[in-house]
């Protein structure tokens, strides 16, 4: 099921992935975001490269039972593999008609 990480105290959305039922119970076990990567088939546990750990403050599932919202301490304050803070650093820009790169290296 597709998972939102957000995180706890800005409230900024930092990353869409997936969880199936193992990965969702590592994450309860471990009290760190583990996803479950579609391409490598198999369990992620965030970080356990890069060393961005997410810490899981808070769960919640929404009305439907098919989504995952994870409040988490994202350590670092990076989440995305490019080194930014959120995934979501790309914004439309209705007047331009077009993506707009808010990355660190785009400012």
């Amino acid at each position: 099921m597709p998972v939102i990480a957000q995180e706890e105290g800005s409230k900024d959305i930092l990353m869409m992935a997936w969880m199936n039922k193992d990965a969702l119970l590592a994450t309860l076990r471990l009290g760190e975001a583990v996803y479950w990567t579609r391409s490598r088939q198999k369990l992620w546990h965030k970080g356990e490269e890069s060393g961005h750990t997410q810490k899981v403050k808070e769960i919640r599932l929404d009305c439907d039972g098919d989504t995952i919202v994870l409040l988490v301490e994202q350590k670092d304050g990076i989440a995305c593999h490019t080194g930014e803070h959120s995934c979501f650093f790309q914004r439309w820009d209705c007047a331009k008609s077009a993506w707009v790169d808010e990355s660190k290296g785009h400012q």
